[in-house]
Formats: C-alpha cells, sequence, structure tokens
C-alpha cells in the first residue's frame, strides 16, 4: 500500500493525484520530441479538469504556468509561453499607493472639493456666480443627507469659505430652501404624493372593474 506520506509533493493539489503522476512520467522520458507531445495533450486534460479557467484571460498560458509549478521547474520541454521560475512566485507584488484621505468635512466627500478647486480658478462673472451657488446647494444638500435639522445658509457659506480657502463667498447668492431640497425626489426625504394620485395598480383594478360590470 502507498501512502500519502511516501508520495511526492503536489504544489497545485486541484489537478490530483493522476495529473501529477503523468508529469513525472513526462520527466523520465528521454526523447524531447516525445516529452513535448505528452506535455500538449497533458495540458489538454489539466484545461477539461478546470473548464472555469476558460473564463481567464489567456487560460492557456495558466495552464502551461501550472505544469512547470507542479514539476517543480524540473520539466524540460518546448513552452509557448515564457517559462516561469521559481522566483517569480516567491516576488511579492508592489505596494499600492493609497491617495491621502485628509478630507476637511467627510460628509461632502473628496469630488465637491475637486469642483471647489475648479470654481475657484474661473473667472470673475455669471458663470462664476451661478457655479458657486450650484456647489453651495450641492452641500447643503449633502449636508441635510447626515444631518436632517434645520441648517443655515450661513452655516453653509463658512464651510465653503473654509474649502475654498476664503477665495468663495456666498455674498449675494440665496440657495434652495431646506424644505425643497428635501422634497426634491433625491433620496433625502419622502416625497408627498400629489392630490388625485393614484398609483398604476388601482387605476388597473379600477378600469377591470369598470369592464366587468360594463352593460
Amino acid at each position: 500500500m502507498e501512502y500519502n506520506s511516501q508520495r511526492s509533493k503536489m504544489n497545485i493539489s486541484e489537478y490530483g493525484r493522476n495529473i501529477q503522476k503523468m508529469i513525472e512520467h513526462i520527466m523520465s522520458v528521454e526523447d524531447r520530441e516525445k516529452r513535448n507531445q505528452l506535455a500538449k495533450a497533458t495540458i489538454q486534460v489539466m484545461g477539461q479538469l478546470n473548464p472555469h479557467l476558460r473564463d481567464v484571460n489567456d487560460f492557456k498560458h495558466k495552464l502551461w504556468d501550472h505544469l512547470f509549478i507542479m514539476s517543480n521547474f524540473q520539466l524540460d520541454v518546448d513552452s509557448p509561453y515564457p517559462i516561469p521560475s521559481p522566483e517569480t512566485l516567491e516576488k511579492k507584488p508592489e505596494r499600492l499607493s493609497y491617495a491621502a484621505n485628509n478630507i476637511t468635512f467627510r460628509h461632502y466627500g473628496r469630488h465637491i472639493e475637486r469642483m471647489i478647486e475648479k470654481a475657484k480658478d474661473f473667472p470673475e462673472g455669471e458663470e462664476k456666480e451661478a457655479l458657486v451657488k450650484l456647489v453651495a446647494n450641492h452641500l447643503k444638500k449633502s449636508y441635510l443627507t447626515w444631518n436632517r435639522d434645520a441648517v443655515t445658509d450661513e452655516e453653509i457659506a463658512t464651510h465653503l469659505n473654509k474649502l475654498s480657502n476664503g477665495k468663495l463667498n456666498l455674498d449675494n447668492i440665496r440657495l434652495s430652501n431646506t424644505q425643497d431640497i428635501l422634497t426634491a425626489g433625491s433620496g433625502i426625504g419622502n416625497i408627498p404624493k400629489k392630490k388625485g394620485f393614484q398609483s398604476k395598480k388601482n387605476i388597473q383594478g379600477k378600469s377591470s372593474y369598470q369592464k366587468k360590470h360594463k352593460k
């Protein structure tokens, strides 16, 4: 009886012991052309055993890499792809650089800060005034998302001034009413139904009832 402790180590156990034995047999073949034929046949079997790899880009490349890994990089055959080395498995991925999270007001988010940076560079005029009003109303709406209590325009003006380093002000700009923002269908508040509103389901039910009892 052959115990697992007596068998060779499987670097990729998902393919099973039979594939491991096939690879070991290929390594024992002296004829290089014969080894190449057996390696290609083994690749086909490996693909059939793992059909999910077909959804992966360059799945044939991945199969060939697995073939060499399972042979402990000792298999000497001609590969259509660059042959991997043990160093490639031990190589650690490069550390990702994350953006700094120095956000002045987290409830406004980073995108609004970028909008304010663009607004600061706008030339003076009606377009800049309209953009500042749009940004300020967005600040007010974002504020109400986290705090349903009434917020004053003076408070929004203070936040806008701080976010723009004192370059944007709301001197003669009047912001949207708080109640209008809450009922604008932005997901902050519930939209009240108009008078006389009937749902589609009720209308269909009423129509069916009228047709049924129509003389």
